[in-house]
């Protein structure tokens, strides 16, 4: 029977449609074409860095610069290429079906994750979710709870007001329009409190959006954040 499945729907790359051997994966153009952040990278941000050592505990200008409000990031790709068509199609594409490969690849570039920890997605505000139909953050999140076996707590944080898209933006903008946007959920506190949370969401551009949810992490009683995305934008990376 798997045989006849595989003559009649044979597996296709994740992100142009060509024949591979196995379900969930790239072929070998796209796969080329796609940036995984390996080697010496930013501990927080999860951004490529030039140097052949791979020390934990490197840090970007960005993040020297900027307080981030979280531990330790990482980040699977890069933002372009295949990277960032994987991100769009997730996010507007409706292709759900890429969440259970990016999450791997996710968990690949974050390392050794405490059992204790909770994961939590960054979250839509109830407008978009009912115009998006879907939250792709927490798409990746339960993916990735599933697979490491972590709890996972999709309403931990919620958006108290709806804030515009930031893509072209500049990062003080970012900053200002997300200032009290998230807040964390009372009635899920309990699953949080002194527990260390894993935040997930599909890209980081400025750290402005997973910033103010490390925050509202904190504030509901979080022991410390750690954050993870698919993919990270960098100018010069």
């Amino acid at each position: 029977m798997q045989t006849v499945l595989k003559l009649l729907y044979p597996s296709q790359c994740l992100t142009c449609g060509e024949m591979v051997e196995e379900d969930g994966s790239l072929c070998g153009t796209c796969w080329r074409d796609a940036s995984f952040i390996r080697g010496t990278k930013c501990s927080q941000c999860g951004v490529p860095l030039p140097g052949e050592e791979d020390s934990k505990h490197i840090r970007c200008d960005d993040c020297i610069r900027i307080a981030r409000p979280w531990t330790r990031g990482a980040a699977a790709l890069m933002y372009r290429g295949t990277g960032r068509r994987l991100a769009l199609s997730l996010k507007y594409g409706d292709r759900t079906d890429l969440a259970p490969s990016a999450a791997k690849w996710m968990l690949g570039a974050f390392g050794e994750i405490p059992p204790e920890t909770v994961v939590v997605p960054v979250p839509l505000h109830w407008r978009r979710f009912l115009k998006r139909r879907y939250n792709q953050a927490a798409l990746l999140a339960q993916e990735i709870s599933k697979i490491a076996k972590l709890d996972y707590v999709p309403d931990a944080l919620f958006r108290s007001r709806p804030t515009k898209p930031l893509d072209g933006h500049k990062r003080e903008a970012r900053f200002i329009a997300l200032q009290d946007a998230i807040a964390p959920n009372p009635k899920m506190a309990k699953r949080i409190e002194g527990k260390p949370v894993l935040l997930i969401d599909d890209v980081m551009t400025s750290g402005a959006t997973l910033g103010s949810c490390a925050e509202a992490c904190l504030e509901g009683g979080a022991d410390h954040v750690n954050v993870l995305v698919l993919a990270r934008v960098a100018k010069d990376a």
